[in-house]
């Protein structure tokens, strides 16, 4: 039967390459698996025992936890039923929970655990919530389970049936950098369509076990889940960041994703570990590290291939068995990845390849792919099977497509500005197609902006060149309406003390580490260097240093780690005015 609905999925696994661990999350020190036909039965279950709460067709149910096995199998249960499933950050504030909730319409909340409860169950919104883990006070996902009345089965067969395949699937609640959420309304046809032709660029089948730790809340982790059931890829969930490392290892995954920021901290790790060797080792891991850089997709001929294979059998080796020694495919999006990034995973062996996507597109409009030539550095690779891309006079990237949302939830204005009446999503992003095909994102539209000159700057370009410092762990270019452009830098506070222990420079405090002239001159160099590429006009001519990383718990960042400029102008305004004012 063809896939038309989310939930149609795991029967199709069942019937194609049916699965003793489907899915699996670590309980009590070891892996729990879900067999595929347990995936089945289970999510019945829990749709019944919805049912027995009064839940129907159309009613809104949201899921506010970690990565884990019970995300996906009340997901199924909602939309057995014809119900829409909204995600909920787990990272996201008690006032966004209690705006999301009430802005759906949520009346059953599951939480994956204590810290999130009480946000959900704060808010006083939805009246019924359920927790995975088990908290005092909280009432258990299991009591749903207990509800489930075998008698209603005719009930909800005929729900399933009823569904179509152009209805509502899910609202997902994108963080924004400005402002209250937005509802994106997504169908089942918007996600199936955009996970099919995903697939065309996925060298994985159903051999191949994933580890999926990025948040399911995101339509980027989510559509990429539903993507590995339609593949019979096993996916094992990863809750935390926190001992990640160590389930990679154990899991030896042939796929996952990442965001930049998660690459750019295994570079660090790697390259730390690369200066604490010594003697031959040393000088053989950088001479490897800098043939990475220099790698190209097609190739530098034999002298390099020769060279290369040597790195990869004396050094690499060690970065893909850090990474389980099976990694196949490495999927990153969410934000730009340094090319230097791409260049030395690929070279590595870790085919690292970037994509882009928006939630409002379900979310892949374009990826690169190591087969059949269609990986290019810098660039977002080519647009997937079925989605249409082009380049606005200003230099918009417009999308169309089957993935395209119906919607904002409740927000019809807001629609017609995303979408125009030709079907076309205004992505809001600045780029070009190569003559290739090759899409290449250069910033944000509603990032670029204007010095007192009248010189547009395109902060992403130059934050993404400061980055690749050693010295920078974060970078926000500023400079609207400003004389000229400047930066605020969280420096690498890790790698700033080694510095300083080498140069015999005090570190006493992060206060007084980035109050001494000598590191603000060390890391301006870094930032000349950075500004080599750069018109006049677009140079940082100046920076502060901060001496705290931008988190989302400090409402710095997105949930997904685009950086909230405003929040952290305004923070930040002395130090701003500042800079402006000497």
């Amino acid at each position: 039967m063809p896939i038309e609905r989310l939930f149609d999925i795991p029967p199709h696994q069942l019937a194609h390459f049916p699965k003793t661990d489907a899915i699996a999350t670590k309980e009590n020190g070891a892996w729990r698996p879900y067999g595929t036909q347990e995936i089945l039965d289970v999510s019945e279950r829990l749709a019944l025992g919805l049912m027995a709460l009064g839940v129907e067709p159309g009613h809104r149910v949201a899921i506010g936890s970690g990565n884990r096995s019970e995300w996906a199998l009340v997901d199924q249960a909602i939309l057995r039923i014809g119900a829409v499933t909204i995600p909920i950050y787990p990272t996201s504030s008690k006032d966004d929970y209690a705006y999301i909730l009430q802005h759906a319409g949520v009346n059953v909340c599951f939480s994956g655990n204590a810290d999130i409860h009480a946000k959900a169950a704060g808010s006083g919104v939805a009246a019924h919530c359920f927790t995975f883990d088990r908290v005092d006070g909280a009432r258990h996902w299991n009591e749903v389970l207990a509800l489930s009345d075998p008698a209603r089965l005719a009930t909800l067969h005929g729900y399933e049936a009823a569904v179509k395949t152009d209805d509502l699937a899910t609202i997902i609640y994108t963080s924004g950098t400005t402002g209250r959420p937005k509802g994106v309304m997504l169908s089942h046809r918007n996600i199936i369509s955009n996970l099919e032709s995903s697939i065309t660029r996925f060298p994985v089948d159903h051999e191949a076990r994933a580890i999926s730790f990025l948040p399911l809340s995101h339509i980027y982790e989510r559509m990429l889940m539903y993507m590995y059931m339609r593949t019979g890829v096993s996916i094992y969930f990863q809750e935390s960041l926190e001992d990640l490392g160590d389930r990679i290892r154990e899991v030896r995954p042939d796929v996952f994703t990442a965001v930049p920021r998660l690459l750019e901290k295994i570079y660090d790790r790697i390259v730390a570990k690369g200066e604490a060797l010594t003697g031959i080792k040393r000088a053989l891991f950088f001479w490897a590290l800098d043939l990475g850089l220099e790698y190209d997709v097609k190739g530098k001929g034999a002298w390099y291939g020769l060279k290369l294979a040597i790195a990869r059998r004396l050094i690499f080796s060690k970065w893909q068995e850090a990474l389980g020694g099976r990694v196949r495919v490495v999927a990153s999006g969410s934000a730009a990845l340094q090319e230097r990034l791409a260049r030395v995973f690929n070279a590595a062996g870790v085919p690292v390849m970037e994509g882009y996507g928006l939630t409002e597109s379900s979310p892949v409009i374009s990826v690169n792919d190591l087969r059949n030539d269609g990986l290019r550095f810098g660039t977002v690779g080519k647009p997937i099977p079925g989605v249409e891309v082009r380049i606005a006079a200003d230099g918009e990237i417009l999308a169309r497509g089957p993935n395209i949302m119906l919607g904002y939830y409740k927000e019809p204005n807001l629609t017609a500005e995303a979408l125009d009446a030709e079907g076309w999503l205004h992505t809001g992003d600045i780029g070009e197609l190569t003559p290739e095909g090759f899409l290449r994102i250069t910033d944000r539209k509603k990032e670029i902006f204007k010095t007192s000159g009248g010189k547009y700057v395109a902060p992403q370009v130059l934050e993404n060149r400061l980055k690749a410092s050693r010295f920078i762990e974060q970078a926000m270019v500023i400079g609207e309406n400003r004389k000229f452009p400047a930066a605020l830098i969280v420096p690498d506070f890790a790698f700033l003390k080694d510095y300083c222990a080498l140069k015999g420079l005090p570190f006493e405090s992060r206060e007084q580490v980035i109050a001494d002239k000598r590191i603000i001159d060390r890391i301006f160099q870094e930032v000349q260097a950075a500004n080599s590429d750069s018109g006049h006009w677009e140079q940082v001519k100046r920076i502060a240093l901060l001496p705290k990383e931008l988190t989302i718990d400090d409402g710095d960042l997105t949930p997904s780690l685009k950086l909230k400029r405003k929040v952290i102008l305004a923070k930040n305004a002395a130090i701003v005015e500042g800079i402006y004012g000497e």
